[in-house]
């Protein structure tokens, strides 16, 4: 009875494994993603029929797939420590919410995150996203600086630019969504004018504020960002070429292409010698 299990269990790993079944998986979840797409326009009742037969027959194949991959794992303890793991149960339970009722809007967004099992699905996108969370903790000192130097020049304008206008200068909290509109360069201009019309020396006010947030704070962000997306290019490497362990840092490609070229020379001094 084991042995027909591990047999069946092989079997379904070679299914899951399998690049025919994960295309098949990806054009699935576009499928899904275009019939979303397509319930917001005006259509008729056969063709709202028609897209609901598809949405039942796209739940139907979640259900299945994420049942192939769960029966495939050897431990299924290991399964649910994968967050990206978690993330597909969580939406294939979802989407078997029935859509009418109580729960239709909870069913509709659920059917809408769908959407993003590509980047499960997809090792790039999970890449990129993994580094974006890794990143987040670092960028939260760089947020919290920023949030300093906003303040600060926020209990400036307030207090310098009070009685020029009020809606924009009125107090702390409205001088800072004025100082994000002066950051995000949006009319940012206008706003400047208008106070160097009664301080005509204003202008050091924004161009500092500027060069600070919108260059040097904004830089550094980007700079971290790439630092962290450097690393995973570089374990994701090292584990395309089983270089690297658990607790251990991750191979370089040069060391890699190194360790492969030492290899490659002691074949050919036993070749030699044989």
């Amino acid at each position: 009875m084991s042995s027909l299990v591990l047999h069946a269990q092989r079997n379904l790993r070679k299914i899951d494994n399998s690049k025919i079944f994960q295309g098949i998986v990806i054009a699935v979840i576009l499928l899904s993603a275009l019939l979303i797409g397509a319930k917001t326009h005006n259509l008729s009742p056969y063709a709202i029929h028609v897209l609901l037969l598809l949405d039942v027959a796209v739940t139907i194949f979640f259900t299945i797939e994420i049942c192939i991959r769960f029966l495939a794992c050897p431990d299924k303890k290991s399964f649910f420590k994968n967050g990206w793991n978690i993330f597909d149960v969580v939406i294939v339970i979802g989407s078997l919410i029935p859509s009418g009722g109580t729960g239709i809007l909870l069913a509709r967004l659920l059917r809408v995150f769908r959407v993003l099992r590509l980047v499960s699905m997809v090792p790039e996108l999970r890449l990129l996203i993994n580094a974006l969370l890794k990143a987040i903790p670092r960028m939260g000192y760089i947020a919290l600086l920023m949030f300093v130097i906003f303040y600060i020049y926020a209990a400036i304008g307030s207090m310098l630019f009070n009685t020029i206008n009020e809606v924009l200068w009125g107090d702390v909290s409205i001088s800072m969504l004025t100082l994000f509109r002066v950051a995000t360069f949006e009319d940012w201009t206008d706003v400047m004018y208008e106070t160097m019309a009664v301080y005509p020396l204003s202008w050091i006010y924004y161009l500092t504020f500027i060069f600070l947030t919108a260059f040097i704070f904004l830089n550094m962000m980007v700079g971290t960002v790439l630092e962290v997306m450097s690393q995973e290019h570089e374990q994701f490497r090292a584990e395309q070429h089983g270089e690297s362990g658990d607790g251990a840092e991750p191979a370089s490609r040069a060391q890699i292409d190194k360790l492969e070229k030492e290899i490659a020379e002691i074949k050919t001094l036993l070749l030699n010698k044989s």
